[in-house]
């Protein structure tokens, strides 16, 4: 399947720009003034590429990581440019035990929460969320992606009972967006995309935040080369 307009949101301009800068991505006017997003647009072949990239909190001066940028950045995107497709890149946490690689690139099947518990009739779905993703069993073969959960919360450490959510997945990674990003999408009937290139091993020995920052330059590099290999896939030749 390929698609007219493609919508790339990423949390971070270190794992962006080397996308942005290997595609020539031309930088835009913010979508809105008020905004921290930075966006840039170019073309992949005949379809057309615009990367959202949610900038720098004002307030706080550092990467707008998390659910909240992401949700705000995503329904901005779609408003603003009316998508085909919404691709998610980013970096992740993984386990050692289920199979993980630091610089793997996987391939999300399915998107959920480990972090919103919500033990009220009713609101335990909700709070998970699975929300609905696009794939392709064929080309995930083909980029020698595999596929896996992507769990999303807003802490870069994690509780027991966090732990034990993640455990039940055959594959899983975690990290701060995608769940943000695959509500708004399903929501304005847009599909979502995710994939995520390992920088930490949650049970590999070191602080994810110090393991992070080793791996975050070589797992921007790997997820580059996916990201560049899926939009030659998906794009109008």
């Amino acid at each position: 399947m390929t698609f007219k307009k493609i919508v790339l949101i990423m949390a971070m301009h270190s794992e962006a720009d080397p996308i942005r800068d290997a595609l020539e991505l031309e930088e835009m006017d913010k979508l809105h003034p008020s905004l921290p997003m930075d966006s840039y647009k170019g073309k992949i072949g005949q379809t057309e590429l615009l990367l959202l990239v949610n900038g720098v909190d004002p307030r706080f001066q550092v990467d707008s990581i998390g659910t909240q940028p992401a949700t705000l950045a995503t329904f901005a995107a779609i408003q603003a440019w009316q998508p085909d497709l919404i691709l998610n890149a980013g970096t992740c946490g993984a386990f050692k035990s289920k199979g993980a690689e630091i610089a793997k690139v996987y391939w999300g099947n399915k998107v959920i929460h480990h972090d919103r518990r919500i033990s009220i009739p009713g609101f335990r779905e909700y709070g998970v969320g699975d929300y609905p993703v696009f794939t392709d069993q064929a080309l995930a073969q083909k980029l020698e992606m595999e596929f896996a959960t992507i769990s999303s919360g807003n802490s870069l450490d994690m509780c027991d009972t966090d732990y034990q959510i993640l455990d039940q997945e055959e594959r899983v990674v975690k990290e701060m967006e995608a769940a943000g990003i695959a509500y708004v999408a399903e929501l304005m009937q847009v599909p979502y995309l995710g994939i995520k290139s390992v920088t930490d091993l949650v049970d590999g020995g070191m602080l994810a935040q110090d393991e992070f920052l080793l791996h975050l330059k070589n797992s921007s590099l790997a997820l580059q080369q996916k990201v560049l290999a899926l939009l030659q896939e998906i794009s109008i030749k």
